[in-house]
């Protein structure tokens, strides 16, 4: 990336960054105030323990609501979805309940927090950390309940654009490399 003068650096690198596609998903919190915003910067983090991880802006009203809850629900959104990551990214949307209206949703079991109907995936999680992540911050959850569909396309994001990605069923089973007979039981790392 050439130098660029400090107002365009950040244009420039989001220009770059954007070229990586991720999935969409929407995080909620619960409670007598519920609020959920549009991420695409979720990712896992570990399996043990179970931990994933999403980066919230510092001057979002997200970040304040989530540190307060002690925890969040995470939906990600399947191909039909786009309306909703629209939705929720928009800052005109409402506030608490009334940014729910237009959405399907139900509580999460385990702390009540919004999880989108006919998303791919939900998960519920505890709030495990937070760190600085300068203008914004990395808030880790421990997944405490997890569910998948386990049918329909995925909703991606990549070069400021809402993609559509086919979601194929795994053609093998799924095990540990050890139980695959191709793979020699041995593991790659």
């Amino acid at each position: 990336m050439p130098v660029a003068a400090p107002a365009d650096r950040g244009r420039a690198l989001r220009t770059v960054l954007g070229s990586f596609a991720t999935g969409v998903t929407v995080v909620a919190v619960g409670g007598t105030r519920p609020h959920a915003m549009t991420a695409n910067s979720f990712t896992s983090v570990s399996l043990d323990p179970p931990l994933v991880l999403v980066c919230v802006d510092r001057r979002a009203h997200m970040h304040d609501r989530i540190l307060a809850a002690g925890g969040f629900a995470v939906s990600v959104l399947a191909r039909d979805q786009e309306h909703i990551a629209r939705h929720f990214a928009d800052r005109r949307r409402g506030a608490s309940f009334a940014q729910f209206e237009r959405v399907s949703w139900t509580p999460g079991r385990h702390a009540g927090a919004p999880l989108i109907d006919a998303a791919l995936a939900w998960l519920e999680c505890d709030l495990w950390r937070a760190y600085d992540g300068g203008d914004h911050s990395i808030v880790v959850g421990e997944v405490r309940r997890a569910h998948d569909r386990g049918a329909g396309d995925a909703l991606i994001f990549a070069d400021g654009t809402y993609r559509g990605l086919r979601r194929e069923p795994p053609a093998a089973p799924v095990g540990p490399p050890s139980a695959h007979p191709s793979t020699g039981g041995q593991r790659g790392h």
